[in-house]
């Protein structure tokens, strides 16, 4: 697999692929974490593959877990140097993916949680074609320092419209960082959608399973139309 990156699969229910759904793990997890919202969302995409990588390095916090860069909270620039580091790889991955299936970059769609939103839109916004659409659980935007988004703006290659969806009483990423993403992505002129999950902490519920499988439906439907 490219630079080493594997995790696990679903088969498409129906058919040969006409979608890859991609799902990025969080800090201290696996592609086990989130594959099984792949099994979930069939029902809405029955033509979709979905694989759910593992970070390429172990977790410095947790023994088990991967991560997909450090983080020390001691380095005000290491999520911004973190996602950097990790794209290449990532960006390798979804090649080797759509070329397994036989699919256009168009087809791909890039599912994150926390640590994985960060690289999701990272990558998904220098994708050469823009991905049919990201959905981001419980992350945020990473922009280099205190850079605003005009100095952001020139390594943006696609606007792919996103959606990001954020529990109000998640302590580790405080769900002011939505309302910040939020207004950062729509200063870059991507188009973006948002759902806040009352009384969720780190984590997704219910409610915000449903919101993203079927924004992605969404999303897919308008590019086989467009």
């Amino acid at each position: 697999m490219a630079d080493n990156l594997d995790g696990p699969r679903v088969a498409p229910k129906n058919g040969p692929a006409r979608q890859l759904v991609v799902f990025v793990h969080g800090y201290g997890a696996d592609g086990n974490d989130l594959i099984e919202i792949g099994r979930a969302w069939q029902a809405f995409l029955p033509q979709a593959a979905f694989v759910s990588p593992h970070a390429p390095r172990p977790c410095g916090q947790a023994p088990m877990g991967r991560e997909w860069f450090p983080l020390t909270f001691r380095n005000p620039t290491e999520r911004w140097d973190g996602v950097n580091a990790a794209a290449p790889g990532l960006e390798s991955f979804l090649d080797a993916e759509l070329a397994r299936h036989n699919l256009p970059p168009s087809a791909l769609a890039l599912v994150g949680f926390s640590q994985g939103t960060m690289m999701a839109l990272h990558v998904g916004l220098r994708r050469a074609v823009a991905p049919a659409a990201i959905v981001g659980y419980s992350g945020m935007l990473i922009l280099e320092g205190d850079t605003d988004v005009d100095g952001y703006k020139p390594q943006i290659r696609s606007r792919p419209p996103v959606l990001l969806i954020h529990g109000d009483s998640d302590e580790l990423i405080p769900v002011q960082a939505l309302m910040h993403s939020t207004q950062a992505l729509a200063a870059l002129e991507i188009p973006v959608e948002w759902h806040i999950s009352a009384g969720v902490g780190h984590g997704i519920d219910d409610e915000g399973l449903r919101h993203g499988g079927e924004f992605l439906v969404r999303r897919f439907k308008s590019r086989v139309t467009a």
